[in-house]
């Protein structure tokens, strides 16, 4: 596309106010490419760790808390010094960044050894500020934005929360108001480009910390680990989060007229009322509402995906039981699906180009439908004939945290594996899995004896495949998922009850108690 027509776009992009009126069009070709950047980078930090291992000999005994301080700062001012120098080397620039962050490490550390931690998160945070605002290159402003919030947030970590019963999340929400300041003042009277940018990052580690507050999110367990909210809600977070997703809605529908509509009124409601049950999801709509009116839709799409993550940590509440908080869902569902419907378009006469593109449409839906149905039922099919094919064997469970043995709606299960295996770390992400060889008795019981190394099998001896799960390997999965209010009755679990192919396939189907008693 000719550079004319690429500006022209961008002027009328600014025009409907898709773009922020002073937002620069960037380059359209770079004088280094990115190869050599992320060489001369890579260069620079292997360069930066003798330097440091330098410096720290040459201090040798006299390395004191003032001595590591007095380094940060030095090195905190090298490294700005020559991220700002606009005729330095592109090795030179590099270098800079491994000096800001092993300076900032260095002032950290001096400074944690004698103040409180919510005076020292404070002064680093300001220094994080101070620094981005030096900086030239827009990327670099924000890190130090982001970084700047992190401290921030992390000056309520000792506080006394109080009515909101949750300091990880006053400290949010404080950060939140500290966001919308800055983008009200943007809006009014607009900031420099440095501020713009130092902003943008401190919004979007607040979003970061606002997901991380709320727990995992569903179907993301296996990937991230499990953790739940902090805190159970205190009496004015509930309050405080659907009050921020009304004022979303009001910045929203004052900005953009067509939004000023019973359905999209409904909307909001609906929203606000999950808001209640969900403390982070206000904060997260109020920062996709003020971004949207501001055409930052970067910031938005991240404060959307932030609002769909604290959703799905709703599934983790334990609070609420697994049948109420799918209630709860599915209802909310079915009300915005009504107030959406009067916004659906009216059929009327459309040209064939349009019927067309509708007709693809509902063909492709059609096809994702049946696509996803047959991966799930041929999943089905597959687990049905392990369950009536496979050898049954139990597995001697092993102690488990009791901290986390029960979780209302499912328990934590722990078994004994070889050493080898048991001590190797986290799984790799790719390569096969290991396999187990099992030594099974006449009651089914097996002992997991050795790690398979493809040596022929003894009789009485079958594989089990191992499983990767939160972080270390397991036999199928760590969970054994139950009814409400069946806590009781899987208490006394003593056995997992598996069926074992012959190439070592396994599916969990059960629970035994002591003597392999059913329960």
């Amino acid at each position: 596309m000719k550079t004319e027509r690429i500006e022209s776009l961008w002027r009328e992009a600014q025009r409907r106010r898709l773009l922020p009126a002073d937002a620069a069009l960037p380059p359209l070709s770079s004088d280094r490419p990115w190869p050599v950047v992320l060489l001369t980078a890579l260069g620079a930090w292997l360069a930066a760790v003798p330097l440091m291992v330098g410096l720290g000999l040459m201090l040798g005994s006299n390395w004191t808390e003032v001595s590591a301080g007095a380094m940060g700062l030095v090195l905190l001012v090298a490294g700005v010094l020559m991220l700002r120098s606009a005729g330095a080397s592109l090795f030179v620039e590099q270098l800079g960044l491994p000096l800001l962050g092993a300076g900032g490490a260095l002032l950290g550390f001096a400074l944690y050894k004698d103040l409180s931690w919510p005076i020292v998160s404070l002064l680093l945070a300001c220094v994080a500020l101070v620094v981005g605002a030096l900086m030239r290159a827009r990327g670099l402003q924000a890190c130090a934005g982001a970084i700047a919030a992190a401290l921030f947030v992390a000056t309520f970590r000792e506080s006394a929360a109080g009515l909101f019963g949750s300091s990880f999340w006053l400290g949010c929400h404080l950060g939140l108001v500290v966001w919308v300041v800055l983008s009200l003042w943007e809006h009014v009277a607009g900031l420099p480009q440095r501020l713009q940018s130092l902003g943008t990052g401190w919004g979007l580690m607040i979003l970061l910390s606002l997901a991380a507050s709320s727990g995992t999110a569903l179907l993301m367990g296996s990937v991230v680990g499990v953790w739940s909210a902090e805190a159970l809600p205190g009496p004015g977070m509930a309050w405080v989060s659907a009050a921020l997703a009304l004022l979303g809605a009001a910045v929203l529908g004052t900005v953009w007229a067509p939004l000023r509509h019973f359905s999209y009124a409904a909307i909001a409601l609906l929203l606000a009322g999950l808001a209640v049950l969900m403390p982070s999801l206000g904060a997260a709509l109020l920062v996709a509402a003020v971004a949207c009116t501001q055409a930052r839709w970067r910031v938005a799409a991240v404060a959307a995906l932030a609002a769909l993550w604290i959703v799905g940590s709703f599934y983790y509440q334990l609070a609420w039981d697994l049948v109420t908080k799918a209630r709860v869902l599915a209802g909310v569902g079915l009300l915005l699906a009504l107030a959406v419907a009067p916004l659906w378009p009216r059929r009327a006469a459309r040209s064939a180009a349009d019927a067309m593109g509708a007709r693809a449409a509902r063909v492709g839906a059609a096809l994702s439908l049946v696509a996803v149905l047959g991966a799930v039922n041929v999943g089905i099919a597959q687990k049905e004939a392990l369950m009536g094919t496979g050898q049954a064997v139990f597995v001697a469970l092993a102690p488990a945290d009791p901290r986390s043995l029960m979780q209302g709606d499912f328990m934590r299960l722990n078994f004994s594996l070889p050493p080898e295996v048991s001590g190797a770390g986290s799984p790799p992400l790719t390569g096969p899995r290991p396999r187990l060889v099992a030594q099974v008795d006449v009651q089914g019981v097996a002992t997991l004896v050795r790690v398979h190394a493809g040596e022929a099998l003894a009789p009485g001896e079958l594989l089990i495949t191992l499983t990767p799960k939160n972080g270390r390997w397991t036999l199928v999965t760590d969970a054994w998922f139950f009814k409400e209010g069946e806590a009781q009755r899987w208490a006394g679990a003593r056995f997992g009850e598996f069926r074992v192919t012959a190439d070592g396939q396994a599916l969990l189907v059960g629970l035994r108690g002591e003597g392999l008693r059913p329960l």
